[in-house]
């Protein structure tokens, strides 16, 4: 294993996080992005706020997702490019839903590589299957998610091992791999999350 490098948050943090959905990535993914001072990138947000406003994306997306199924990588590597070539992610950002496949993860490669740059870690939320089918069956009631239906979660759950818990291996490899305990209050989480990075040496810059 590689030896930790401190990392200057004051010049930001490239940072990953991934997990199951329902893992609480988005709660923590605003942690993050407010402690560090970087914008939260999250490839969800970017297809929920099409589907609302009905664009064109928004329409193919819904059609996509309401099966329980993924957005196609070229269209998701684009729409990602775009949004890490823009000015608040010049110094650091926090990617919430990407890479999710291992084509993706040589998309983002090929995009740091020709940026100069590199990640320094990535987050990886865990949590009990049956917990996280509770949690997502619960949240689909609150907000009135009627195609959110515990088998359309399961679906989504069988797909994210499938594809998405792979790119673990690949980033291990790598030792870039940070492994935090989702289950608990969000305070818990987020400071399983800081002790985690912290002990690479990646610290906010009021702690670095």
């Amino acid at each position: 294993m590689t030896e930790a490098v401190t990392v200057n948050t004051r010049g930001g943090a490239r940072l990953l996080i991934v997990g199951p959905p329902g893992a609480g990535k988005g709660t923590q993914a605003a942690f993050i992005s407010e402690s560090f001072a970087i914008p939260a990138v999250s490839t969800g947000d970017i297809f929920r706020d099409n589907i609302k406003n009905e664009t064109p994306l928004g329409l193919k997306v819904k059609e996509i997702t309401s099966s329980g199924g993924y957005v196609p990588d070229e269209l998701t590597n684009e729409i990602v490019a775009d949004r890490l070539s823009q000015a608040d992610a010049a110094s650091g950002f926090l990617l919430d839903g990407f890479p999710r496949t291992t084509g993706q993860v040589g998309f983002l490669d090929d995009w740091l590589s020709s940026n100069d740059t590199q990640l320094d870690a990535v987050i990886q939320l865990v949590a009990d299957t049956d917990h996280v089918v509770e949690r997502l069956l619960k949240r689909a009631a609150e907000q009135g998610r009627a195609d959110d239906t515990e088998e359309v979660i399961r679906q989504r759950l069988a797909i994210y091992e499938e594809q998405t818990a792979p790119l673990i291996d690949v980033y291990s490899e790598r030792d870039l791999v940070v492994t935090v305990d989702g289950l608990g209050t969000v305070d818990e989480v987020a400071q399983r999350i800081l002790a985690g990075l912290s002990a690479r040496g990646i610290r906010p810059a009021a702690a670095a």
